[in-house]
């Protein structure tokens, strides 16, 4: 099985400070229980959240290649882009922002925007020529095959008389 290597890039510009430990104790609240600071009119979620839009990504490999998928609702075609130099494996995209409505009361808004771009080394055996995306129904999928040549091959076994009695 082979390794392939994640990472995960935020564009500076868009990025806000966020505070892990006050993400991780703020957040149980507000998903299971009412939000305390609701009726104050101040959320420090807000401060703490990282508004950039980041994708949940599923790898894995199988016989024939390696797939991957990629959550990105509301992200159009033209807005996404597949590279690869070398044997890196590069997705950028973005989801822009929906004009606010003047005179329309927000509750709240919890969705993210802005660009993403994740990187993945590719194994010695993906085969960068024939790599293929689609995007359907909010998920990217790219594939990347195997070389065939670098594919696992049986070698057939012939036995002999003479090897049989030695």
């Amino acid at each position: 099985m082979s390794n392939i290597v994640v990472r995960r890039e935020i564009n500076p510009k868009e990025a806000i400070p966020m505070s892990p430990p006050a993400d991780l104790f703020f957040r149980p609240l507000r998903d299971f229980f009412l939000d305390p600071f609701e009726r104050l009119n101040f959320t420090p979620l807000s401060t703490f959240r990282n508004l950039s839009f980041f994708p949940d990504f599923e790898v894995k490999e199988t016989r024939d290649g390696y797939i991957f998928k990629a959550d990105v609702p509301g992200v159009k075609e033209p807005d996404l882009e597949v590279t690869i130099t070398g044997n890196r494996l590069t997705l950028t995209g973005k989801r822009e922002q929906e004009k606010e409505e003047r005179g329309a009361t927000y509750y709240t808004c919890e969705r993210s925007y802005g660009t993403f771009n994740r990187s993945f080394t590719l194994p010695e055996d993906a085969d960068a020529q024939h790599v293929q995306a689609e995007l359907k129904v909010g998920v990217l999928t790219v594939n990347v095959p195997k070389n065939p040549k670098a594919m696992p091959k049986t070698v057939p076994i012939k036995a002999t008389e003479q090897a049989a009695k030695a």
